[in-house]
């Protein structure tokens, strides 16, 4: 999950933030190998042992999408990812969701009320009377 508020733990660096899934699911051998590949993938090798304090917004929520990735998961569900970010930032993740699609073939499920962002998307669809419809498909 990728949520609008990163919820980094303020305790821990963001690799152990990133690490945090792989070691409760008891995979730290191959995880750690696995961080060092995504921080350097987004940029952020060098700010991998920063807390979360000494991170500017943007980097906590690329280390959010870090964590999401981890376990390598069939689909990132992702809840207004860009909700809290500025225009410049909210470009970028969303670039990174593309790229990320593109390079790993990863799906991503967004949600938001920003039709910018609805846009990203190959398929868009919309909740109305608690019913969901497909808009349109590319």
């Amino acid at each position: 999950f990728v949520f609008q508020f990163h919820h980094l733990l303020p305790e821990f660096t963001a690799m152990e933030n990133v690490l945090m899934p792989a070691l409760i699911a008891g995979d730290e051998q191959n995880a750690r190998e696995r961080a060092d590949e995504l921080f350097d993938y987004v940029g952020m090798t060098e700010r991998r042992n920063h807390y979360p304090a000494q991170l500017s917004g943007g980097e906590r929520l690329r280390a959010a999408v870090l964590r999401a990735l981890i376990l390598k998961p069939g689909v990132v569900l992702a809840d207004e990812p860009t909700g809290n970010l500025d225009e410049s930032n909210a470009d970028r993740l969303l670039n990174l969701f593309h790229k990320i699609n593109d390079d790993f073939n990863q799906a991503f499920v967004i949600t938001t009320h920003n039709p910018n962002v609805a846009d990203i998307g190959n398929r868009r669809f919309v909740l109305e009377n608690e019913t969901l419809n497909l808009i349109d498909s590319i």
